[in-house]
């Protein structure tokens, strides 16, 4: 026999609804809600990422990511000084190369005195205790833009592993802590370690970008390094297809069995799904990127007076840290880290 549905009632006539569970009343003020909060966003969670260029006491606006400069390794010091008072653990490194510097060989990678190495040996000697990732792939230095190595019309793989694993050399002996391979060529992990391990550098740390995308999100990046107008070609041959999860989890297994220390997913946001799955399936360190594509995205809208720019900011990084992500590259994290301080 079929129970009738209850009366309706309506409390527009001054009928009181029967409710034993009220979902808002832990949301009615502003002390229950940070009480019953299940995600915390924290300046541990951030690694801030700046493009250093050469030269002294400069500063240079990139077009495209408002409120984003270039630093003289002077300046970059600076900023690291002020990530480490904020309390920002780690800052991560993107040169913008004089093109003059570059070759299809991506040459300059390896010289000992480059714009990276001459910064770490700044930093490590002014911010001691601050930690520096670096980017390790060949677009900051070739003449054609690609990551690695170009033969013909082919990015080689093999040739490109043995570049890589010169250039991660070079930055460990400058001083660098955690080399953050960003090039997707096979098997770069495992002869980056073995060659990092033979020169006793077993300490540095490897942040592998194992689930990096061909995104339309990188656009302003490639402004920020002075690689995208030189770009022959596009890099799905090395780079994920946006369709695939699956795939993520097999470039990740295989990186952490070569010896990867933490993971990254880039971008970020489009791929908060990839940071679940990985997080929930490994358990281990697990970061992401927020792009420049998605920074700029934000800003833009902000300075069309559409969004809140503050209000933005803090939605998305908390969005990284409910997918799981351990942490996040954003270049956020000093206007991030200023605004949970004064809400401290």
């Amino acid at each position: 026999m079929n129970t009738p549905p209850p009366p309706f009632k309506n409390p527009a006539r001054g009928e009181k609804l029967d409710l034993c569970i009220r979902m808002r009343r832990n949301r009615r003020t502003e002390w229950s809600r940070r009480l019953v909060r299940e995600t915390a966003l924290t300046t541990n969670d951030l690694i801030w990422p700046i493009f250093i260029i050469d030269g002294e006491k400069r500063r240079e606006k990139v077009g495209s990511m408002p409120g984003v400069e270039r630093l003289t390794i002077d300046e970059a010091v600076r900023a690291a000084a002020r990530a480490e008072k904020l309390g920002i653990p780690a800052i991560a490194l993107f040169p913008n190369t004089d093109p003059a510097l570059r070759d299809p060989e991506g040459s300059q990678a390896h010289n000992p005195d480059n714009l990276v190495c001459r910064a770490l040996r700044a930093l490590k000697k002014e911010v001691p205790d601050i930690g520096v990732v670096c980017d390790v792939a060949l677009d900051p230095y070739t003449s054609h833009g690609h990551d690695g190595i170009m033969r013909g019309e082919e990015i080689v793989n093999d040739e490109s592993v043995a570049a890589l694993v010169s250039q991660s050399l070079n930055q460990a002996r400058a001083g660098c802590d955690v080399i953050a391979p960003s090039d997707m060529m096979d098997g770069r992990i495992g002869a980056i370690r073995r060659a990092l391990d033979a020169e006793n550098f077993e300490h540095v740390q490897i942040m592998s970008y194992a689930a990096k995308y061909a995104s339309a999100f990188y656009g302003p990046f490639r402004e920020a390094v002075g690689s995208g107008g030189l770009l022959k070609g596009d890099k799905r041959t090395y780079q994920m297809d946006p369709h695939n999860s699956d795939e993520a989890m097999r470039e990740v297994a295989i990186d952490l069995e070569e010896g990867a220390d933490m993971v990254m997913v880039k971008p970020g946001m489009p791929y908060l799904d990839i940071v679940s799955r990985v997080k929930r399936e490994f358990g281990v360190p697990t970061y992401a990127y927020q792009v420049s594509g998605e920074y700029s995205m934000i800003m833009a809208a902000a300075q069309n007076g559409w969004i809140d720019a503050e209000k933005a900011m803090i939605e998305s990084l908390v969005a990284f840290k409910r997918a799981g992500a351990d942490g996040v590259l954003t270049y956020f994290a000093p206007m991030v880290a200023e605004k949970l301080a004064k809400a401290l």
